[in-house]
């Protein structure tokens, strides 16, 4: 896929919200999308200039096709609206409106696996929620990684750190 590609999809993407009511801001998005080759730990993001919006992705999104490209560019765009800087009620009220509409499956936190492509940054630490068995991968040594005994899961759940570099 090409850039003019891409940026032919950020523009089915606007015209999409528009026509799912999401209050796009038409003349403050910059209609060339970015292509970040060095992203291995997200997939896109929604930069806020003077002007408007730069609207970046991982260029190691393109192998996995037309539909992840969009499902990325729709979530980034929906960032542009007025109070969706976040992941808030706003943000989430017009992601459900273009999941219901165009089939997308827009959240908070999208993964590599999801869309189709093998994880890009591998994990050296893998923290597990003694409850659910969710898994929580991360790269470094943060303080949830070091005491995961002072967190929980969503559940409710213990965190525990199921991989580390001692296990090798």
């Amino acid at each position: 896929m090409e850039e003019q590609e891409v940026d032919a999809l950020l523009a089915r993407v606007v015209r999409e919200a528009r026509e799912a009511l999401v209050p796009v801001p038409l003349d403050r998005i910059d209609p060339h999308v970015r292509l970040n080759t060095r992203a291995v730990a997200r997939l896109g993001c929604c930069r806020p200039v003077p002007e408007g919006y730069i609207i970046e992705i991982s260029a190691r999104l393109l192998p996995a096709g037309e539909g992840a490209v969009r499902e990325v560019l729709a979530h980034e765009v929906l960032h542009t609206c007025r109070g969706c800087g976040n992941h808030g009620p706003r943000w989430q009220t017009y992601a459900e409106r273009m999941n219901r509409r165009w089939g997308y499956h827009i959240s908070r936190t999208g993964t590599w696996e999801a869309l189709g492509l093998p994880e890009q940054k591998k994990a050296k630490y893998v923290l597990v929620c003694t409850r659910c068995g969710a898994e929580f991968p991360r790269a470094r040594a943060s303080s949830v990684v070091l005491h995961p005994e002072r967190y929980r899961c969503r559940c409710g759940g213990q965190l525990a750190l199921k991989k580390g570099p001692e296990d090798k």
